[in-house]
């Protein structure tokens, strides 16, 4: 019931930090999903002490509801991807109506993009369309191409009783299920050669 609100209305807000209250809105789509309150703020009360000054990757931004979320707690720097250009055009219009500055937004292919390197990332979101092989996909990749340091933080939002193959190195740190979603939050330990 509570996405079918949010999809008709096609808003979320920011539940704490500097930007509490402000509102993200978005065209109605089936495809955007955003987490909801609850699970925003259990998953940013885990993240208390890691997220300022961090900097964070959201890799299927959806709504940006994560990485605004981060922002408005005083991460130092998000990356939203989305693959769908009316997304990315919704994420830019919000960005520039919050006045955050300290975002980028790439429209991209998620696995596509972290085909590349670059500088890791602290905390990194992976919230895909349930159902899909992106979650594991999108790990391997984090891994290989070195998005994450050692302690690198990974957030993993899916449907109740998806099952998950995820690497011995990343080190169950908290969980929780609601009646419909389970959301992880995992520790990377880099492997010591």
């Amino acid at each position: 019931m509570y996405n079918s609100f949010l999809r008709k209305n096609g808003r979320v807000y920011i539940i704490s930090g500097k930007l509490k209250g402000k509102k993200i809105s978005f065209k109605n789509n089936l495809n955007i999903r955003p987490t909801t309150n609850r699970i925003r703020e259990i998953l940013f009360d885990w993240l208390a002490k890691d997220i300022k000054n961090s900097r964070c990757l959201d890799c299927f931004a959806g709504s940006g509801a994560l990485g605004l979320e981060a922002i408005s707690r005083h991460a130092e720097f998000v990356t939203l991807l989305e693959i769908e250009k009316k997304i990315v055009f919704s994420l830019i219009k919000n960005s520039k109506e919050l006045n955050v500055s300290n975002i980028e937004i790439i429209h991209t292919n998620t696995l596509e993009w972290l085909k590349k390197t670059k500088k890791p990332y602290d905390i990194i979101f992976i919230d895909p369309p349930y159902n899909t092989k992106l979650i594991e996909n999108t790990i391997i990749l984090l891994e290989k191409r070195k998005w994450i340091k050692n302690k690198s933080i990974i957030y993993i939002e899916t449907k109740k009783n998806q099952s998950l193959i995820i690497p011995h190195n990343f080190t169950l740190y908290k969980k929780k299920t609601t009646n419909n979603i389970a959301f992880y939050l995992y520790i990377y330990e880099k492997i010591k050669i």
